[in-house]
């Protein structure tokens, strides 16, 4: 089924020019989008009417973002600032900087904290209040990802090391862990119940992990292969890069984004495949669940894992109303 033909999916006008590295709803409102970009901007969408309400712009890409609430954006890339814009007033903000480029950007509500991580292997916290870093802790390698689950923050670093926080108490590392794929962490998902989190990596594999360290629920972690096809001439498996996961924050059941281009939909707890949308026009390379969980935003860009130089299709971002049949435990 292609694009034009489907009704419950539209493109977004206005996509960003260059690589889209993330795209983000609000907590509380399915109605605006927030996407970051190489080509140096944060676009704010309005879904509900399909258009590109505004734009901000960095000296260089782009490479996380987050709302903190409805009016004020926070963002971090290569120019190694920790922006913030004001939608209201339009008004730009630098909170602080970085040694290296910035590569995630969360908001914790429940402490109001703005948390960023960069490639100088540092954790930055920010109180929204007063813009200013209110810590700064150092990490063992470079941050390639992380998530906040209530008052827990999970770090993913190279050299496949995985650190759980707690917000509140950052005198010491709750956890220290090794993930349990044996290639290059790309992300890192925590479970909308807070139980534990699902981390993927490059290698076509997703594994879902557990906090509590008690033997008996540690037994419940698995990994399994996705995002991978065989060439049905040769017989060549192909296996992909697993760059984007987000849940459903009622059912627990998760998407993940490969560069194969496709979109898989997962039970965790039940270990099984729900459904797979058709093929996109190139890499997934960010996925959001709308808060309300009717809709799927969909990133696709070219990622240049491969060496292709023409025809690069162009970055689009793809809303999709998803149903239960998608998206609820069978």
């Amino acid at each position: 089924m292609t694009l034009s033909e489907s009704n419950n999916e539209f493109k977004l006008t206005s996509p960003p020019e260059d690589c889209i590295q993330s795209v983000k709803f609000g907590l509380n409102s399915s109605q605006f989008l927030l996407a970051a970009s190489w080509d140096t901007t944060v676009r704010l969408y309005d879904i509900s009417v399909n258009k590109l309400k505004t734009q901000y712009k960095h000296n260089s890409p782009v490479l996380d973002c987050a709302f903190q609430d409805s009016n004020h954006a926070w963002s971090g890339g290569l120019d190694q600032q920790v922006k913030i814009f004001d939608f209201v007033s339009g008004k730009e903000t630098i909170a602080g900087t970085h040694n290296g480029a910035i590569r995630c950007v969360e908001y914790a509500p429940e402490i109001n904290v703005v948390i960023t991580g960069g490639w100088d292997a540092c954790i930055k916290l920010w109180d929204p209040r007063a813009p200013a870093p209110s810590g700064s802790f150092a990490q063992p390698e470079k941050i390639y990802t992380m998530n906040i689950c209530g008052e827990t923050l999970v770090v993913g670093t190279a050299g496949r090391r995985v650190l759980v926080w707690d917000l509140r108490n950052m005198s010491y590392v709750q956890q220290r862990r090794e993930s349990s794929l044996k290639y290059q962490t790309r992300y890192i998902k925590c479970f909308p119940n807070k139980q534990g989190y699902v981390l993927s990596s490059i290698e076509g594999r997703v594994s879902v992990e557990y906090f509590d360290p008690a033997p008996e629920v540690q037994k419940k972690k698995y990994a399994f292969k996705c995002h991978r096809n065989k060439d049905t001439g040769t017989g060549i498996e192909n296996i992909y890069p697993v760059n984007a996961i987000s849940f459903h924050k009622v059912y627990n059941t998760f998407a993940t984004g490969g560069s194969d281009g496709y979109v898989n939909i997962w039970d965790g707890f039940n270990k099984k495949r729900l459904c797979q949308f058709h093929k996109y026009p190139t890499s997934i390379s960010s996925l959001a669940f709308s808060p309300d969980n009717n809709y799927l935003a969909i990133a696709s860009s070219f990622l240049f894992e491969t060496n292709q130089s023409q025809d690069i299709p162009e970055d689009s971002i793809i809303i999709r109303r998803v149903t239960d049949h998608e998206t609820k435990p069978k």
